[in-house]
C-alpha cells in the first residue's frame, strides 16, 4: 500500500480580477494549451483567448479573464503585426516547417531584389486563399482536420488588407540538396489574413515554392511585445497572490476609441439603455464611467449610442 502523503494540498491561487493578460507564447504551445495553463494561473475556469497562434508561431496571446473575455470579439478583430521567415524554393502541405515537402524546385537564381517586387502584388487590399490546414470550417468541420482525415480541401478566396510586407535581409542555403533563400519579412495586415499564405504566394509568385520556418507575433491591435509576459513569468507569482491583468477599461481603450460617460449615461448604459450619441464616431466605442469603469461597449445606431454589451450592469 503507498504510503499517505502528509504534504499540504498546493494552496488554490486566488482568483484572479477581470481583465486581459498578454502572453509572449512559446513555441510548441496551442492557443488552447495556454488557456489551459492560465486558467491554473488566473485560478478560475473563465479563460480566453483572442486571435489563434499556430503552434509553431511565438508571441503576443492577448487572454481575457472573467468577464474580460467578453471583449476578446473586437481583440481578436483588430490589426496584427508579425516578423516571419519564408523559405523560398520550397513548398508544404501547411504552407509552414510542420509539413511535409510537396515540391522542392530550389530558389538558386531568386534574389532579394525579385522579392521586393514579388510582394508589392500581395500588399494592400487582396484576395486570398487560406491555407487548407486552417481551423476554418468547411461544411461544419475544421478544415484542417479534413485534411489530416485525407480529404483534398479547396477554400474560397476572401478579401483581406496586408498594409505592410517589408523584405529584410535574404540568405542563400541549402536544404536536404535544395538551393533555397531564406527571408525575413515584416507583415501589418487585417483580421483573417494567413501569413502563412502570403509565404506561399510569395513562393508561387517567383515561380517556386515557399513556406514559413518562423512567425512571431509581435502586436495585435493596441498589445504589444513591450506588454507580454511568459508563462515562466507567471507562473513565478506567489500562489497567495492574485493574478495581475490590464483592467477591462485600459483594455477596451487599447482596441476601441474611448465614449466618456457622465454619472447619468454610465447609470442609464447599466442598465441597457441608449444614450447621446457623440458625433463623429461610425464604429464602436469603449463608454467608461467617470469612475473610470467600463460600462459598455456602444455602438451608433438609429442616432444613438446603443450598448452591444454591458459589462457594468445595474448592480453588478
Amino acid at each position: 500500500m503507498a504510503p499517505v502523503s502528509t504534504s499540504p494540498p498546493r494552496p488554490r491561487r486566488p482568483t484572479a480580477p477581470d481583465g486581459i493578460v498578454v502572453v509572449d507564447k512559446p513555441a510548441g504551445w496551442t492557443s488552447h494549451d495556454v488557456v489551459a495553463r492560465m486558467r491554473r494561473l488566473a485560478g478560475t475556469r473563465k479563460v480566453g483567448h483572442g486571435g489563434t497562434l499556430d503552434p509553431m508561431a511565438t508571441g503576443v496571446l492577448v487572454v481575457g479573464v472573467g468577464r474580460a473575455t467578453r471583449l476578446l470579439t473586437w481583440v481578436s478583430g483588430a490589426d496584427k503585426e508579425y516578423t516571419a521567415t519564408v523559405r523560398l524554393g520550397v513548398a508544404t502541405t501547411t504552407d509552414d516547417a510542420e509539413g511535409e515537402v510537396v515540391t522542392a524546385p530550389g530558389a538558386g537564381g531568386v534574389v532579394r531584389a525579385d522579392v521586393e517586387s514579388a510582394v508589392l502584388p500581395l500588399t494592400g487590399a487582396v484576395l486570398q486563399v487560406p491555407s487548407a490546414v486552417s481551423a476554418i470550417k468547411v461544411d461544419g468541420q475544421r478544415a484542417y482536420a479534413r485534411v489530416r482525415a485525407g480529404e483534398a480541401v479547396e477554400l474560397a478566396a476572401r478579401p483581406v488588407t496586408v498594409s505592410a510586407f517589408d523584405v529584410g535581409e535574404a540568405r542563400p542555403g541549402d536544404a536536404a540538396g535544395t538551393p533555397v533563400l531564406d527571408v525575413d519579412v515584416r507583415v501589418v495586415c487585417s483580421s483573417g489574413t494567413y501569413v502563412r499564405a502570403l509565404a506561399r504566394d510569395l513562393g508561387a509568385a517567383l515561380g517556386t515554392g515557399g513556406h514559413l520556418t518562423a512567425l512571431r507575433r509581435t502586436r495585435l491591435g493596441g498589445f504589444d511585445l513591450s506588454a507580454a509576459r511568459t508563462l515562466e513569468d507567471l507562473a513565478a507569482v506567489p500562489d497567495d497572490v492574485p493574478l495581475d491583468v490590464v483592467d477591462p477599461a485600459a483594455a477596451a481603450a487599447a482596441t476601441l476609441p474611448v465614449r466618456p460617460l457622465d454619472e447619468a449615461e454610465a447609470r442609464a448604459l447599466s442598465y441597457g439603455q441608449a444614450v447621446a450619441l457623440v458625433p463623429g464616431r461610425d464604429g464602436p466605442a469603449a463608454a467608461v464611467g467617470p469612475d473610470g469603469v467600463l460600462v459598455a461597449v456602444v455602438e451608433p445606431r438609429d442616432g444613438r449610442d446603443r450598448p452591444l454589451l454591458v459589462l457594468a450592469p445595474a448592480g453588478g
